[in-house]
């Protein structure tokens, strides 16, 4: 009987039960005093009086999720978000995202869609028309032609990269990648099973996979060498030599190309040039100024299209579907607004590359893509996130320390150019400020 009045009293005052050997007790939300305004249920027997600890309860978070290391650059942001409702004025280079509007034709055909009611399920692999106009664009801008088949859409690329070595990896196999490297890319293969191996690059050669220390990293468990290019956050372009050599090894390559069409002096290459053997990561975010609606695509391996296609039902059911009809538009229709963007971070590339120097910062190697510059720092500070945390503290600069993007990185800090060359300046000026302070 007494049993049945504590398990009532517990639950009218939302305190968990203990069942033990016959008997129940309610446990303590604490180690000392009860909640305030309940009353505080013991069951003493001749054993003692039990309670619960913080310890017991810490047992409900998984270790995976305990061990994941935070992203560092949304930890710079949020900080400064901070500051920032506190009446501070901070300058953002730190995260990846332009400040450019998503083109108008994006825009209306989302509204479009809006209006004439498509906002029901998709197909799990993406509407169709998407895929065939995806499709399209890579026969038109690579010279591949690539089956709609083989293309799953996705709500954004970082789902596509989860779902990708979901369908891939089993515990303990290996994923190469460089070092510095996409600071999630390690933090997902390790909390889906995978092993992350690494291959440190290096600014004298371009940040570029040197293929004599490529080698020897691959084992039986080697499932993939991941590539990224044009590279967050080195702003490297793999040239196309590198790509065919890397191809020719035979293993699965998985090519992020989220950057493609934000590349300066030159031209981008698909992996999708030289294998079919290989997994293309794409999406609407950068190029296109989509960041806010989370928009991506996957090419495989036609074998591959079914087994993510479950997972793609089981996690995500489908991507949105008025984003997926002005994506359309955006691979049809939005190539000039593109070209402008490109011309105008090219201007911002060239001025921050300058200023930085002025700075004090060693720049040998000069990004090629993206919105990125990797500067070296070591003759301020040989601890990138201290020296961050300060820069956005003292100079009111927020800044992406060197260490988000692995050991290699350690004494450099990233900067996006991503900001208007007016605040880009005045960023500039902070820091010439902060280190005469100094």
């Amino acid at each position: 009987m007494h049993g049945k009045l504590q398990i009532m009293a517990a639950r009218q005052t939302g305190l968990p039960t203990v069942a033990a050997k016959g008997f129940n007790f309610v446990t303590s939300r604490t180690h000392h005093e009860p909640p305030r305004g309940m009353l505080r249920i013991l069951l003493k027997t001749g054993q003692g009086t039990f309670r619960s600890s913080h310890a017991s309860q810490s047992l409900m978070i998984s270790n995976r999720s305990s061990e994941i290391p935070p992203f560092l650059v949304m930890e710079v942001l949020e900080k400064a978000y901070d500051m920032e409702r506190e009446g501070e004025n901070i300058i953002h280079l730190e995260v990846g995202e332009t400040d450019f509007e998503t083109p108008q034709c994006i825009k209306d055909a989302c509204t479009k869609a809006l209006r004439e009611g498509k906002t029901r399920y998709t197909h799990s692999l993406g509407l169709w028309e998407l895929r065939e106009a995806v499709a399209r664009y890579l026969l038109r801008r690579y010279s591949v032609d690539i089956s709609p088949h083989r293309i799953v859409i996705t709500m954004g690329t970082s789902p596509a990269l989860f779902l990708l070595f979901s369908t891939l990896l089993d515990r303990g196999d290996e994923i190469i990648i460089t070092n510095p490297y996409y600071s999630c890319y390690p933090n997902m293969i390790r909390f889906l099973g995978g092993k992350v191996v690494p291959v440190n690059v290096r600014e004298e050669h371009g940040y570029q996979y040197q293929i004599e220390t490529l080698l020897p990293k691959l084992t039986k468990k080697t499932k993939a060498v991941l590539i990224n290019s044009p590279a967050n956050p080195t702003g490297a372009l793999l040239s196309p030599q590198i790509m065919r050599e890397i191809a020719a090894m035979g293993h699965y390559i998985i090519s992020d190309e989220i950057y493609h069409g934000l590349v300066y002096a030159t031209r981008e290459h698909s992996i999708l040039e030289f294998t079919n053997n290989a997994f293309v990561l794409g999406g609407f975010s950068k190029k296109y100024a989509m960041t806010g609606w989370r928009l991506g695509y996957l090419i495989v391996p036609e074998k591959f299209v079914r087994p993510l296609q479950k997972v793609q039902q089981n996690f995500f059911i489908s991507a949105n579907s008025f984003v997926q009809w002005a994506a359309i538009a955006a691979l049809e229709e939005a190539e000039n607004d593109v070209e402008i963007m490109r011309k105008t971070l090219n201007e911002r590339r060239l001025f921050i590359l300058q200023r930085l120097r002025e700075l004090g910062f060693q720049l040998r190697f000069e990004p090629q893509g993206a919105f990125y510059v990797l500067a070296n720092a070591k003759r301020f500070s040989n601890d990138s996130r201290s020296f961050a945390f300060d820069i956005l503290s003292k100079a009111k600069v927020a800044v992406a320390p060197g260490i988000d993007f692995g050991d290699n990185a350690e004494g450099h800090i990233r900067f996006s150019y991503a900001n208007s060359l007016q605040n880009i300046q005045e960023a500039m000026n902070r820091l010439q400020r902060y280190f005469a302070a100094l």
